[in-house]
């Protein structure tokens, strides 16, 4: 899937053109085509037809085209900024979570704006941002505006020796080394009694997950921060300096059930940087 497009879902929103922007550097780095996805939920009214509805509820075929000229406008503009990159605009119909979760079985990566135009105010990040990145097929990258970070920023990537964490650090490494900047590995733990064998003990396991990293991507710069306290503390304070913050789906204090784990939940809502929710096809 290394060469599958970058699916960015689009509404109009601010929110969806700063996930745009976020795409288009990531495509610019990785050659991957984009694809714009504006998804099309249309609320029925069973029974009643009024102006510009059809039975059943279900608009004129005028505003459908609206919709289609707002998509093609976009991903033309885009690929006039981005003449190297191949993008393209489609609607689909359905309700956006789950099109989207449907769709990201043959995307490469998902990326979605923290709140589209349904979103209310309060809120930090939406609930369609949510439920995708717990549901995706794909990593998810979740973009909110005014927290784009530095270029020249680390890649910074929690990990806690889960299965889903491990995979998130294959992707920070390689988002790392594409980009030519740092890769800051992050991992929290609970002080036991003997606290000094500790700290060694979770440094030794962090740096046996990097050795394959390191040895595929000699020249990358990695710096290791193992401390006390609450993951998802650690990874939003990182996120202040960090151009993206990547974590897997679930970590090792996750219930089974749970597709998104309470750390990841709360990087969505919480980082100062774009955040990646990665877990295996």
């Amino acid at each position: 899937m290394r060469d599958a497009e970058i699916l960015v879902g689009f509404d109009g929103s601010t929110d969806a053109s700063v996930a745009v922007d976020w795409a288009l550097e990531e495509a610019r780095h990785s050659g991957r085509p984009v694809r714009l996805a504006y998804v099309l939920e249309w609320l029925t009214v069973a029974g009643w037809v009024g102006p510009g509805l059809t039975p059943g509820g279900w608009p004129d075929e005028t505003a459908r085209r609206q919709v289609e000229d707002l998509v093609h406008r976009a991903a033309a503009n885009a690929a006039a900024t981005h003449p190297e990159l191949r993008i393209t605009g489609e609607v689909y119909d359905g309700p956006p979570a789950l099109v989207l979760q449907e769709r990201s079985a043959e995307a490469g990566m998902l990326v979605l704006g923290s709140r589209g135009h349904g979103g209310f105010g309060g809120l930090l990040a939406g609930s369609t941002a949510v439920s995708v990145a717990a549901h995706a097929h794909c990593p998810v990258v979740v973009v909110r505006d005014g927290t784009a970070g530095r270029p020249d920023a680390p890649v910074a990537v929690g990990v806690d020796g889960s299965a889903p964490s491990l995979v998130a650090l294959g992707f920070a490494a390689e988002r790392a080394a594409r980009r030519q900047v740092p890769l800051r590995v992050l991992h929290a733990w609970t002080p036991g009694p003997a606290a000094a064998a500790g700290v060694s003990d979770e440094q030794a396991a962090v740096e046996q997950a990097l050795g394959p990293w390191r040895r595929t991507f000699p020249e990358l710069t990695v710096t290791v921060d193992v401390v006390p306290g609450s993951p998802a503390a650690m990874l939003i304070e990182a996120s202040r300096s960090a151009q993206a913050v990547v974590v897997g789906s679930r970590g090792r204090g996750g219930l089974a059930g749970m597709l998104l784990g309470s750390v990841s939940q709360q990087m969505i809502q919480h980082a100062n940087c774009p955040v990646a929710v990665v877990r295996e096809r």
